[in-house]
């Protein structure tokens, strides 16, 4: 009986293997997608159902709204900004600190991952202590002169399980490159180290 007993419970394990991240992965997904939708959804304000004369809901159209718009923009900004509009752009952002520091930070950390030149592609080793503890981190400045801190880099440090992280001015010399490309290297370090090594 013991034995069957354990081998229903080794079945179960293996089955909370496979069960909980999918179901943890598609329960966040739709959390995430139905959360934006609700939000940023204006169909039940703007649709009125002419035999009732209540508004009317559409699931997805808010996802579907935010899409079109992020595509729009992309064509305008590429096809019709011009240089002289872009700086009178920063110029007016200029006079308003508060957003203009939101803003600029948002662009960066995106950009950082979707831009052209994405920041977190150069996954380094830092030796931290004497004792030989090491991290993994992601060389986002390789020169600091403007600082003065000639011979020092700046290394972003990302937490695991976490969208957080710690930038730290280090010496070149601590530094050393990683033979793997910097997804394989965020999946690692945000994964406690479970992942990301093929």
């Amino acid at each position: 009986m013991n034995r069957v007993f354990r081998a229903l419970f080794r079945y179960f394990l293996k089955g909370v293997l496979v069960v909980v991240p999918i179901g943890a992965a598609i329960f966040l997904i739709f959390w995430v997608v139905s959360s934006l939708d609700k939000s940023l959804n204006l169909s039940d304000v703007l649709w009125v159902n002419p035999k009732t004369g209540k508004y009317v809901y559409i699931p997805g159209l808010g996802i579907l709204t935010v899409l079109v718009i992020i595509l729009l923009a992309g064509i305008v900004v590429t096809n019709f900004i011009t240089e002289p509009i872009k700086l009178w752009f920063n110029r007016w952002l200029n006079r308003l600190p508060l957003f203009n520091f939101l803003y600029s930070s948002i662009k960066d950390l995106t950009e950082a991952f979707v831009g052209d030149e994405k920041k977190f592609n150069e996954p380094v080793l830092v030796e931290v202590n004497e004792s030989g503890l090491k991290k993994i981190g992601f060389l986002t400045q390789k020169d600091l002169v403007l600082l003065d801190l000639p011979g020092e880099v700046a290394v972003y440090f990302p937490f695991s399980y976490s969208f957080a992280g710690q930038l730290c001015i280090i010496s070149k010399e601590k530094v050393k490159p990683l033979k793997m490309n910097g997804t394989e290297a965020m999946k690692f370090v945000v994964s406690g180290g479970v992942s990301g090594i093929h």
